[in-house]
């Protein structure tokens, strides 16, 4: 079964430009991570800063291993002071 996640980002002004570049790098790699039917950024029309990822998996376990991803953790660890608050990570499954 097909998994769907939102995460939600809201970067500091300062390092926004920073933040889009460490953003195309994670999407240009996860998006030939096997599994990956979905791999998006958006940003919010109405708050600048406020970046959206949705996701995409053929399963759980795709997206497990996307989660373990050297290239993931890499983003995590070159994003974390660009950040104004806690990413908010939301993963379901399509009702209708």
């Amino acid at each position: 079964m097909n998994i769907q996640v939102v995460a939600v980002f809201r970067f500091k002004e300062n390092y926004l430009a920073d933040a889009l570049e460490l953003l195309k790098k994670l999407v240009h790699t996860t998006r030939k991570e096997e599994g990956c039917l979905q791999y998006d950024i958006f940003e919010d029309k109405n708050n600048k800063g406020v970046l959206f990822i949705v996701e995409l998996w053929e399963t759980e376990a795709h997206l497990f291993k996307h989660s373990s991803a050297e290239h993931l953790a890499e983003f995590r660890s070159q994003s974390a002071g660009m950040h104004e608050d806690t990413t908010l990570v939301y993963k379901g499954f399509k009702m209708f």
